[in-house]
């Protein structure tokens, strides 16, 4: 752990915080989702054709119809019932936007309400309506703050030198994150996972912790215009909180209507595949090897790929949403994530 209280758990980035680094992030929430379910498709089409081909058991089994009809009924039976689950999903997605006008009044006031609430805090008389610009206006008030603090620092020629490294660190580390993130979220569109994902780089629950551990520890050295500054980050890090946690549910039914509108494309076809190896294939029809794998064995491999399909699209949208759901489970200065066990996490 740093001088600050850092671990690689706390740390600023995504990929410093989850185990298995880049590669583990593209896969669970970074990865377009298509192509994340296409590597999904590919690597369970290589393991059924290199245990069909190495494992223990006979490829003559192919050449009779029980295999293959055991194989693509519970895909079709699958297949439907995946698509009935999303129309679940969506059902709930659409009973948020359904109802009395009376609640869709209180949601509209909610949204002003906390708008006007930000729009004071940061000293603007208008808070933009894209996301992406709206948080990159918050992270950016906090690097201001974050300047601020280091500048009252510089005519405080009285302070300790312990009061003086952990405020220095601390708004430093605000300023240099905040300026990175900002960056990150520069013309992002909503949609994409691109705002969630640069929201999600500014781990402010460990910055209000921190931010209010230095300013208690220290309070009674440090200047009035040194602890009012401190407080003013504080609250606009409480006011990111719940915009990301908004933006964040907004974009969670957004996904939800993708992958209705990806398994709409994806399952007709995919039915189609499963009923004709059930309906019409014959493993004898093609009869053979490439590159000494039995032709059968590839053909009715790649019919598996093309019937699991919809679930791998399915399976790779959901994975990015419980991977976000659980990095987000608490807001405000609560982490669930493991951290450092010692002094600085303690009660003061």
């Amino acid at each position: 752990m740093t001088e600050s209280g850092w671990s690689d758990e706390t740390a600023n980035t995504i990929e410093d915080r989850v185990r298995g680094g880049r590669l583990a992030v593209w896969f669970l929430v970074r990865g377009n989702r298509l192509t994340v379910a296409g590597a999904m498709v590919v690597v369970a089409y290589a393991i059924l054709i290199a245990l069909g081909e190495f494992g223990p058991g006979s490829i003559s089994k192919l050449f009779e119809p029980d295999p293959v009809f055991a194989l693509f009924t519970p895909i079709i039976i699958g297949i439907i019932m995946g698509v009935s689950l999303v129309l679940t999903f969506n059902q709930l997605v659409l009973s948020q936007e359904l109802g009395p006008v009376g609640d869709q009044r209180e949601r509209m006031g909610d949204a002003m309400d906390f708008r006007r609430d930000v729009e004071e805090a940061v000293g603007r008389e208008t808070s933009p309506p894209e996301p992406s610009t709206f948080l990159h206006g918050l992270v950016e008030k906090t690097g201001e703050h974050a300047t601020e603090i280091l500048e009252r620092l510089e005519t405080e020629s009285d302070l300790d030198d312990a009061a003086r490294s952990d405020v220095t660190a601390y708004a430093e580390g605000i300023r240099d994150d905040a300026r990175r993130v900002a960056d990150d979220l520069e013309g992002k569109q909503f949609g994409t996972f691109d705002v969630v994902s640069a929201a999600l780089e500014y781990n402010y629950s460990w910055k209000i912790y921190t931010g209010r551990r230095v300013r208690n520890r220290h309070a009674d050295v440090l200047s009035e215009g040194t602890v009012g500054a401190i407080n003013r980050l504080l609250e606009d890090l409480e006011f990111f909180g719940p915009a990301r946690e908004h933006f964040k549910t907004l974009y969670f039914r957004w996904e939800i209507i993708n992958i209705s509108r990806a398994l709409v494309l994806v399952s007709l076809p995919a039915l189609a595949v499963a009923a004709y190896m059930i309906l019409v294939f014959e493993t004898g029809d093609v009869a053979g090897s490439v590159a000494g794998i039995d032709s059968g064995l590839l053909v009715v491999g790649l019919a598996f790929a093309i019937g699991v399909t919809p679930f791998s699209i399915f399976l790779s949208y959901i994975l990015r949403i419980v991977t976000v759901a659980k990095w987000t489970l608490a807001i405000g200065p609560f982490i669930l994530r493991e951290t450092d066990r010692g002094s600085d996490i303690e009660w003061e």
